[in-house]
């Protein structure tokens, strides 16, 4: 059994703030160190579940967040950038399961540090009409590779996202949020155990897998820039809906990786690096 850990750092146990979670936060090398003691608490699950290989992927901002010598020696890791599949990298339909530990809700929902992708630059995006953020984007971009999403970790607000999304993802909050930069946050040791024995449980029998999927999806993203918006017009595929709002089809994961080119050029516009 080989299980794919996507790992973001805004849902991470204890962290509330930016300084939390960029390079540079007057608290950040702590946030650092307890990102990988979430991640571990999940690998420890997956072993436990009888995971015969893990692979795990630096997916927040510049995705060198994770010291290699604080990871699980399980496990192996995926770190730096740029990446084709960015949040995903590495996952293809040979894994048998993934988790997103320590992710975040959706641009505009009440969760702590929420967004979607590029801070305050991305407004509002759907993905065949539902509204969507990186916990949807992901969702659905493993499924069409055959791969189901088992565990989310994260505050209370991303896992309702996660429920309303796929009901049948076991969820563990590690915080609740209070507003977008507050939180009461459970026990690092309580939070780190519960991790470890969700994964454990949601990979004891294997789960089912989902079928892979080539069919087409729609992606549509707002942006705050009209400019940004303008600009990707340039880009074989990409209409607009209205002068701030572009869209485009295509297969998932394909979609996914077309939309880090959307993100790539956005930050060419506005100085603002990904994310995530």
């Amino acid at each position: 059994m080989r299980i794919y850990i996507s790992a973001d750092m805004e849902g991470i146990t204890g962290l509330v703030d930016a300084d939390d979670v960029q390079p540079g936060g007057r608290d950040y090398e702590r946030g650092r160190t307890m990102m990988a003691e979430d991640v571990n608490a999940a690998v420890r699950g997956a072993l436990a579940a009888g995971a015969t290989g893990v692979l795990v992927n630096d997916a927040h901002g510049p995705m060198r967040n994770l010291l290699p010598e604080a990871l699980h020696p399980a496990a192996r890791l995926v770190r730096g950038r740029p990446k084709q599949l960015g949040m995903l990298e590495g996952l293809t339909g040979e894994y048998d399961a993934a988790l997103c530990v320590g992710y975040h809700s959706r641009a505009g929902a009440p969760g702590v540090l929420s967004h979607s992708f590029m801070g305050h630059e991305i407004e509002d995006m759907w993905l065949d009409g539902r509204p969507v953020g990186e916990i949807g984007l992901a969702h659905a971009t493993a499924a069409a590779l055959g791969v189901p999403v088992v565990v989310l970790t994260g505050d209370d607000a991303a896992c309702a996202e996660m429920t309303e999304w796929d009901a049948s993802v076991v969820t563990v909050p590690v915080k609740y949020a209070h507003d977008r930069f507050a939180a009461e946050l459970r026990p690092a040791a309580e939070a780190r155990e519960a991790i470890e024995d969700a994964v454990a449980r949601a990979l004891s029998p294997a789960p089912a897998r989902p079928e892979p999927s080539a069919a087409e999806a729609t992606l549509t993203v707002r942006w705050q820039s009209a400019s940004v918006a303008a600009t990707l017009l340039g880009i074989p595929g990409v209409t607009a809906e209205d002068p701030r709002t572009v869209r485009a089809g295509g297969p998932l994961p394909a979609l996914f990786r077309q939309f880090g080119v959307w993100m790539r050029v956005a930050a060419s516009l506005t100085h603002q690096a990904p994310y995530c």
